[in-house]
């Protein structure tokens, strides 16, 4: 049973690397750190900190040292975090020591969720349906967007050599919840956020249209059915059958129906090319949600070009968190990775019963691990809500 706690570098300096290792391993019973690479901004409250109590991380920056040399002639440059060059590069110091601190590591690496790059690179940005950027999405269609993703994680895994990569945001995001201070007077409802989110940009358009898909009719039912909901007083809902029948709740719609379907495909095969450059010591996951199709995640594809998955089953069930992971099982198959993603945020887990319960359920529907969120934004008494869930499934 893989065992693992998102935790970000910043947590490792504050508390020590002896200090963390002998936490996650005799506390929590945990076996591997999954720690972030790269990653976006945030205000985080910071419980664990001696000092850091409110955290504002550099937006869109790399926890590593980057490989100039694989970066010579790409388009999409990352940019290293000033806290590695300040307080050390906690990837080397976990790879290094992993023997000692008896701790696998995983890279948590956040791939197209980047508003600082798509603010420089407006051009491989998603766009919607009226041509407008979202700044925060760097496009699974453009190839410099692509190379970027590509790069990341070889670079990672040829100079580092970690177990683990596990790939968040390789995709189309949502139009909610993506940046800073968002406004909705509208009331988007579910349909609504997906159509926001369709991304026909050029690059986009350009693809679909090289696999014979109708990508300019799509745009013009989508930029259609956008006007049509900012002109109701109220949300109301037009597809009845979204989300549950997946992209399906468009038949009425052929050459729409048709581009999602289509949609799948960027995604699919920047993961299979994240793999194939990848150093073959790494495995490489994905870290998915349920209802993955929204963001063009096929997870019986990516199941094949992949090492497994990573699905976050956040403020569910037990009944429900079985029903996802039995899923993604049948998806991807009987020998490839299977994991969960829990949180450990209050009030959503309310005791230790309740995180016990949920990964009992994962782990009894055929879930091969457990990643716990987030090491340093939840107090230290927390860690024995863990480890009552491990006990449980150890």
């Amino acid at each position: 049973m893989h065992l693992s706690m998102w935790t970000y570098p910043w947590d490792i300096q504050d508390q020590g690397l002896d200090a963390i290792a002998a936490e996650f391993r005799n506390r929590a019973g945990l076996d591997t750190i999954s720690m972030a690479t790269s990653y976006h901004a945030g205000r985080f409250l910071q419980p664990r900190s001696p000092q850091q109590k409110a955290y504002f991380p550099e937006d869109g920056t790399v926890y590593f040292r980057p490989d100039e040399s694989l970066w010579q002639d790409k388009t999409i440059q990352p940019l290293m975090a000033r806290n590695v060059t300040e307080r050390g590069d906690m990837l080397e110091a976990l790879t290094r020591e992993r023997e000692a601190t008896g701790l696998a590591v995983s890279c948590w690496t956040v791939c197209l969720h980047n508003s600082r790059l798509g603010m420089l690179h407006p051009d491989h940005v998603t766009r919607n349906a009226f041509g407008n950027p979202n700044y925060y999405n760097l496009c699974p269609s453009s190839p410099a967007a692509r190379a970027y993703a590509v790069t990341l994680v070889r670079d990672i895994t040829t100079n580092y050599r970690p177990d683990m990569v596990e790939l968040e945001s390789p995709n189309f995001m949502g139009f909610a919840h993506e940046y800073h201070h968002e406004k909705d007077g509208v009331g988007l409802n579910a349909e609504d956020d997906f159509l926001l989110s369709l991304c026909f940009c050029d690059h986009c358009t350009a693809r679909a249209a090289k696999a014979g898909v109708p990508a300019e009719s799509a745009r013009r039912s989508v930029a259609r059915f956008i006007a049509e909901l900012c002109e109701r007083d109220i949300p109301e809902r037009q597809f009845p059958d979204f989300p549950a029948t997946g992209i399906d709740a468009f038949l009425d719609h052929p050459d729409l129906h048709a581009y999602l379907a289509w949609r799948s495909e960027p995604v699919t095969s920047l993961i299979g090319e994240i793999k194939a450059a990848a150093d073959p010591a790494s495995r490489i996951v994905l870290i998915d949600l349920k209802d993955g199709w929204l963001g063009g995640v096929d997870l019986t594809a990516v199941g094949r070009l992949c090492d497994g998955a990573i699905l976050c089953c956040y403020d569910m069930t037990p009944d429900a968190i079985g029903d996802v992971i039995r899923t993604g099982r049948a998806a991807i198959g009987p020998e490839k990775f299977l994991g969960v993603g829990l949180r450990v945020f209050y009030p959503e887990v309310g005791e230790a019963s309740v995180l016990a319960a949920r990964a009992k359920a994962a782990a009894d529907a055929g879930a091969d691990g457990v990643n716990f969120y987030n090491y340093g934004l939840i107090p230290a008494k927390r860690l024995d809500w863990v480890r009552a869930a491990v006990d449980g499934i150890s």
